[in-house]
Order: structure tokens, then C-alpha cells, then sequence
């Protein structure tokens, strides 16, 4: 009965904060009275039965919960820090933002507050992130997102700042956050932060329905194509990214028959739109991530890929979006151009960055970098490191079986 509510938990989370957010129009009583409903849904389905819609039960609780608390709170117009502006709900052009999460996603991407903050309390309480995943996401500890977290909150509501359905025209302008938080998902549903899978289904499936919602609304947004391109490129490797017997099979290493060959075609053709779209020159993060994706998914081999074409598209994105993590990526692709004894002192550069601190990406590229090298002693050392920080169990099989493989034959695994 738990598995029925946590897995109700995964696949409903959204649908139903954004659904009781416009009763309640404060997105803390809108989460607690889901919270609510979920606590409900523990104590009751295991004597009445799961229902068939599970969806729509914790939706009808969770409303009703919200409307007895409204009920009861008799000096709410003082108390709404996350407040939409009630009669303001569909001015013109905002009837297009169909679907309830973006609504609510681009809702909470108000631009008085930093970007970072926008982002991670949009993955938090629209998206049901966990807190301690979002700290992962962002490469900072837990205490300090959730200080984060706490600091934005405070923001808003000492500055009563209006939570507004944005009019149409304002769109471009929360298109960055909401850009992220798109792209977050991805990444925590392609490859989860912790537990036993690989990664999450329902946080992928979720952004890919809003991804193609935003491809709807602004179908010429390079931005919006890139990211789109970049969606559909990683449900079409998904396939071949375990094995027969659940263990995770690197890019190097996949059976690419495997791929989806009709989804890789429509992103590799999003990702040369979105490239066309762009500013000459001015090409953005999300378009340049579905080039290089794309570049990736076109080599008949791993072997036949396009290094240097990839390794310059890397060089405009650290321009774009300069990150200590996409760095860790150029090098990783430069070490196939300039060889992995080059490749391994820029890693040591980049281990010194206190943002990758804690960070299982950089052992692991070293390891691979010194398995190359034929250093097998160091390599199985970085890999067990690497082990020892991700907290995704089928990531930490497959470095302990690397170092494991490495001490035992000098090599890795096929």
C-alpha cells in the first residue's frame, strides 16, 4: 500500500498542487492541503482499496481540505505570500497555457527573485522534487538549499509580491526558469540523484509533456527547440542504457540498434532548427546542449563520433552558460582529441573547484582518463571514490564493478 501511495506520489504530485493552488491561490496552503490528501491516502487505502484514479481521489481530498482551511481562516487577505492576484486569472493570450504545471510552473518563475531561487522552489513545490535531490542539482549542500528555499519564500512574502498567471507577453521573460526547470527534471528523471533505479520515469515523462507544451506556445523559440531536441534524444538512447541484467551501459558502450531510430531523426532535426533559429552566432545553452546531443546521437559508432565538432560546440556553451560541470564534460570529450594524459591535468584543475566538491563526476572521469592510460592501480582508486559519492545504486554497481575489473584484469569491463 505504501508502493501504491509513493508511486501515486511520483505520478501525481503536480498535477494536483497545481489544481488546488488555483482554489487556494497561496502555494503553502496549497501544499499542505496536499500533503494533506497524502496523508489521507496512507491511512485510508489500505481499508477501502487503492482507487482507480488515484489522481483525481488525492485531488478531490486535497481541494476540500484546502477549501475547510479557507473556511476557517477568517483574515486570509493578510496572509497570501504566494498570492494569484484573484479576477486576473485569464487576461488575453493566457488561454493558451493549457496545461495546469506550466501554468503553475511559470507562475512561480516571478522575476524578483534570482534565477536559482526561482528554479529550485519550482522543482521543490510544483514539482515535487525532494529537497535534498535539488540540493544535488545544484551542486550545494542540503542545509544550504534549504535555507534557499526558506530565503525565497520570506522574500516573497515580505515584499507581497503578486503570483500572477503571466499575460502572454511577459512569457519570454520566465522562459529562462522555466527553462530549467524543465532541463532539471531531465536530468533527475534520466539519471536519479539516489535510490535504487537508474532514474525517474515520471520525472522524464513530465518533462517531456511540458517541453512539447512549450514547443506549442512558442514553436519558434530556438531556446524551447533545443530543448525539446535534447528531450527526445534521450528517451530515444534510453533503451539501451541498461542491461539484461539492470546494469547501466555507458554511451561508449550501448548497442545503438537499440535506439530509437524515428525519435532520433525528430530530435536531430529540432536540434538544426533550433541552431537556425538562433541569433547568428548568439546560439543558446538549450540549443547548443541539442547540438552536441545530437552530434552524439548521428555517429554510427562511438569511435566514428565527431570529437572536435563536439569539443568546439562545448567551447561556445562554457560562453553561454559557463559551468564547472559542463567543463567537466568538454574535457571528457577533449581527452578523445588531445589524448587522456592532457585530458587528466585539466580534471585536477577542475578538482580544485570547490563548486565540484563532493561531486562523483570528477573521479569518474579520472578513472576513465587513467584506465586509458594503463594505470589501473589509481584508476580503480578514482573509481571506488566515485563509488563512494553518488547515491544512485546502479551508478555505484557499475564504478565498483570498474574497479573491481581494473585491479583485477587492467581493463574495463565489457
Amino acid at each position: 500500500m505504501t508502493d501504491a501511495v509513493a508511486d501515486a506520489h511520483r505520478r501525481g504530485w503536480a498535477r494536483v498542487l497545481a489544481t488546488v493552488v488555483r482554489v487556494t491561490r497561496d502555494l503553502d496552503a496549497a501544499e499542505d492541503a496536499v500533503q494533506d490528501a497524502f496523508a489521507a491516502a496512507v491511512e485510508r487505502w489500505p481499508v477501502e482499496g487503492v482507487p482507480d484514479d488515484t489522481t483525481a481521489w488525492l485531488t478531490t481530498v486535497a481541494r476540500n481540505r484546502a477549501l475547510d482551511a479557507l473556511r476557517r481562516e477568517r483574515t486570509l487577505a493578510r496572509k497570501l505570500p504566494l498570492l494569484i492576484v484573484p479576477g486576473d486569472d485569464a487576461p488575453a493570450g493566457r488561454e493558451a497555457i493549457e496545461d495546469e504545471r506550466l501554468r503553475l510552473v511559470f507562475t512561480c518563475c516571478h522575476p524578483a527573485l534570482s534565477l536559482p531561487s526561482r528554479v529550485a522552489l519550482t522543482l521543490r513545490l510544483v514539482c515535487g522534487v525532494p529537497t535534498p535531490d535539488v540540493a544535488r542539482l545544484f551542486l550545494v549542500s542540503q542545509p544550504t538549499m534549504a535555507a534557499r528555499l526558506t530565503r525565497a519564500k520570506k522574500k516573497i512574502q515580505a515584499a507581497g509580491i503578486p503570483y500572477k498567471v503571466p499575460a502572454e507577453h511577459e512569457l519570454p521573460d520566465r522562459l529562462p526558469a522555466a527553462l530549467a526547470v524543465v532541463t532539471l527534471l531531465l536530468t533527475e528523471g534520466h539519471t536519479a540523484s539516489r535510490g535504487a533505479g537508474l532514474g525517474r520515469p515520471e520525472l522524464v515523462r513530465t518533462a517531456t509533456e511540458l517541453a512539447e507544451v512549450l514547443a506549442e506556445l512558442m514553436p519558434d523559440e530556438a531556446e524551447v527547440l533545443g530543448l525539446l531536441a535534447t528531450v527526445r534524444l534521450a528517451t530515444a538512447r534510453r533503451p539501451a542504457r541498461l542491461d539484461d541484467d539492470g546494469g547501466l551501459v555507458l554511451l561508449s558502450s550501448q548497442d545503438r540498434s537499440r535506439w530509437d531510430r524515428s525519435l532520433i531523426a525528430d530530435g536531430c532535426a529540432l536540434a538544426a532548427r533550433a541552431m537556425r533559429r538562433a541569433v547568428p552566432g548568439r546560439a543558446g545553452p538549450y540549443a547548443l546542449q541539442a547540438a552536441i546531443a545530437a552530434v552524439h546521437s548521428e555517429a554510427a559508432t562511438y569511435e566514428a563520433t565527431d570529437w572536435p565538432q563536439i569539443v568546439a560546440l562545448y567551447d561556445l556553451l562554457l560562453t553561454v552558460a559557463p559551468s564547472p560541470v559542463t567543463r567537466l564534460a568538454r574535457v571528457a570529450a577533449w581527452s578523445y582529441v588531445a589524448g587522456p594524459e592532457l585530458a587528466l591535468s585539466e580534471v585536477a584543475s577542475l578538482a580544485a573547484d570547490a563548486r565540484l566538491s563532493g561531486y562523483y563526476g570528477v573521479p569518474a572521469v579520472r578513472a576513465d582518463l587513467l584506465r586509458r592510460l594503463g594505470r589501473t592501480t589509481e584508476a580503480a582508486a578514482s573509481y571506488e571514490e566515485a563509488a563512494a559519492l553518488t547515491a544512485n545504486e546502479v551508478e555505484r554497481s557499475y564504478l565498483l564493478a570498474q574497479a573491481a575489473a581494473v585491479r583485477r584484469t587492467g581493463r574495463r569491463p565489457e
